[in-house]
Order: C-alpha cells, then sequence, then structure tokens
C-alpha cells in the first residue's frame, strides 16, 4: 500500500540449497520443517495448551482464507479453525430452523443492541446477505458459533467490514469473556496490480466450477484458437467424467477487472491503515510480493510466483514456458509476486515471537 511500509521477512536459510515442491501437502511439510522448524515446535507447545483469536485484514483476493487454510495443515484442524462471516451469515438459510436452534439461543443471551434482538431478527428476515448486517448482530453470531469449536484456535476472516468494526474487534476477546485468548491483527498488503491480473485472468469450466487462471494456474490441457489467435485451458478434473472437452471461460466482466470492486477495495484499506496504526494490539505484517533488485538475497527462485506463456512451436504443437511474475506495486515498483507458502514462512515466525511474548 502507498505509504504503508511492510517488512521483507525472508526464507532463506543458511547452508540449505535444496528446491522444495510447496505445490503439494507432502512437499510442504518438509518445506516448513527446514524453514521454520524451531517456530512451529515453540507454536505447537503453546497450542498444547492455549489458544488465539486472529483478525484477517486484506483486500479481496489478497490471500486470508489460503494462508490460514495453510496454518491449519501444518498444526491440525483439532487446534485451528477458520470462520468466514460471510459463511457463516450465508448458512443460516431457513430462519424458522433456526430459531429452535441453541446457536439461536445462546445468540440472544450474548446480543446488545439498540434494538430488541426480536426486532433485529425480524428485519434480517429475507434481507440480501450481500449487504452488511449490523455489527452487534455479527458479534453475537460469531460468539455462539465460537462455542462450538472450543480449545481452537480461530482465525477471523471478515471482521473488521466497517470502521466502526475497528473498536469491535479490539473489544471482542473480553466481550467473550469465558476466553482469555491473546488477539492478534493479520494484515496483509496485496498490490492491486496482482488482483487485478488474475481476475482478468481467471477461466471456470461451466460444467464442474474448476476455476484456473491462464496465466498463473493453467490446466494441463491447452488449446489455441486460430481465428482468434488466443489460447485456451481444457478442463482437466479428474473427479468430473463429463469435462474432458470442456473450455474454461471468463466470467461476464472480469475484462474489467478491479473496477467493479473499485469501492470495496478503498474502504478495505482504509481499514487496513486504521488497524495498522493501532497500539496495544500485536499485529502480524504479511507482504506477498518482493522488489526484483532485492529478491535473490531473501528468497529461492521456486518460492516466487511462477507467469505461465504459451507459443506455437515449429511442429505446429503447443509449447509452455515460465518465468517469475513481475508486477508494479502501489508505490510503482517493480516486484516479483510470492507463493503462498513463503507468505506462510513470515507468518510464522511473527507469531512465534507473539506468542512467546
Amino acid at each position: 500500500m502507498k505509504g504503508l511500509e511492510f517488512p521483507i521477512i525472508g526464507t532463506k536459510v543458511k547452508g540449505l540449497n535444496k528446491k522444495f515442491d510447496i505445490n503439494s501437502p507432502d512437499g510442504r511439510k518438509v518445506y516448513f520443517e527446514a524453514k521454520v522448524g524451531d517456530e512451529i515446535k515453540k507454536i505447537s507447545k503453546y497450542l498444547n495448551k492455549r489458544t488465539f483469536i486472529a483478525y484477517m485484514l486484506g483486500k479481496k483476493g489478497s490471500g486470508k482464507g489460503t494462508y490460514s487454510k495453510l496454518l491449519t495443515e501444518i498444526f491440525g484442524e483439532d487446534k485451528m479453525a477458520t470462520v468466514s462471516v460471510g459463511d457463516l451469515v450465508r448458512s443460516i438459510d431457513d430462519w424458522d430452523s433456526f430459531i429452535k436452534t441453541d446457536k439461536y439461543r445462546k445468540m440472544k443471551r450474548y446480543y446488545r443492541g439498540y434494538i430488541s434482538f426480536e426486532a433485529a431478527v425480524d428485519a434480517l428476515r429475507g434481507r440480501s446477505t450481500s449487504k452488511l448486517l449490523p455489527s452487534e448482530f455479527i458479534l453475537a453470531l460469531l460468539k455462539a458459533h465460537i462455542d462450538e469449536i472450543p480449545n481452537k484456535s480461530v482465525f477471523i476472516d471478515g471482521l473488521p467490514r466497517e470502521m466502526d468494526q475497528i473498536s469491535y474487534s479490539l473489544y471482542f476477546r473480553d466481550l467473550i469473556a469465558y476466553r482469555d485468548d491473546p488477539d492478534i491483527f493479520v494484515l496483509i498488503d496485496i498490490p492491486e496490480s496482482v488482483i487485478d491480473a488474475r481476475i482478468k485472468t481467471r477461466v471456470v469450466c461451466p460444467l464442474c466450477n474448476l476455476s484456473r487462471n491462464l496465466k498463473l494456474l493453467p490446466t494441463k490441457n491447452i488449446g489455441y484458437d486460430k481465428e482468434t489467435g488466443k489460447f485456451f485451458l481444457y478442463c482437466d478434473n479428474k473427479d468430473c467424467s463429463g469435462c474432458a472437452n470442456e473450455i474454461l471461460k471468463g466470467k461476464e466482466g472480469d475484462d474489467r477487472g478491479i473496477e467493479p470492486i473499485r469501492e470495496r477495495l478503498d474502504k478495505d484499506e482504509n481499514i487496513l491503515r486504521s488497524a495498522f496504526s493501532l497500539h496495544g494490539i500485536p499485529k502480524i505484517l504479511l507482504r506477498n510480493h518482493i522488489p526484483a533488485a532485492e529478491v535473490s538475497k531473501y528468497y529461492d527462485s521456486y518460492e516466487l510466483t511462477p507467469e505461465f506463456n504459451f507459443t506455437i512451436g515449429k511442429d505446429g504443437r503447443i509449447q509452455t514456458t515460465e518465468k517469475p511474475w513481475t508486477v508494479k506495486d502501489d508505490n510503482g515498483t517493480e516486484s516479483h509476486s510470492l507463493m503462498a507458502a513463503p507468505v506462510v514462512v513470515a507468518f510464522i515466525k511473527q507469531l512465534a515471537d507473539i506468542l512467546e511474548d
């Protein structure tokens, strides 16, 4: 982000020259052990006795879900859980059934607001979940849901989403009352050029909804349209026998990139800036890009996001080449994008220090 400096936390280990497969769970396990094995042991020891709550803050497409998923992969689903506020709200699709549940009764007990709980529920029945719900209602719903996942550290994705919710998140730990968890803000810096390019080049299978990216995550089967001179992807979903010849296509409007979500991105940035300036709450600062001029000092080449390009060879076959994806950060600096695993290494290093304190 312009004007904010996130630290570069490299992954290089002196004397370690091995290339790891960070695209598979088994390869990542060896990779993380080699890069941050000591820190993982410290965090695991902490998790045997205590828990924490982390608020994942970043612009749409910044990798919040991906990073929390990888951390759960490392430490286990019995130790960590991710709570998406949006998914949690959307899960209430039948209010008549929901009001008979224990979660509903707990929400009513936890709720504090300027209108009665019953009036709030009546007002929210049938309401589009694309609109933000009152903060008081979100808090009550979150607390009732966290009751169902005891003894787990929690990553919260989707709070805060408004400026007033910054204060709510600061005191959320105390409002829960029964959990004396340290709370952490996880701030993710991602260039808008990265979000824009991902949107413009993403494609989806019309049958099975397999999502891939023509530039960054192609399928194994590539096609070429002679009339348009453009390459395309065939679906290779092994779980869908009818998709073998399906062409993945971009969604309507994706060619406009980030412009349709500009208001959302600006709001996310304001929230990030406010959280960055707060004192008294530990922060984990993540960046998924590195200036190209400095990358070799901090990262190995396989940790950089590859960009795939296609050409037609002399024999008429499609040839694929790859190179580190180069982007401009929000300050105009030529940078390389990082794979998710090295960003998680930076997460683990900072988390270990915070929990130790």
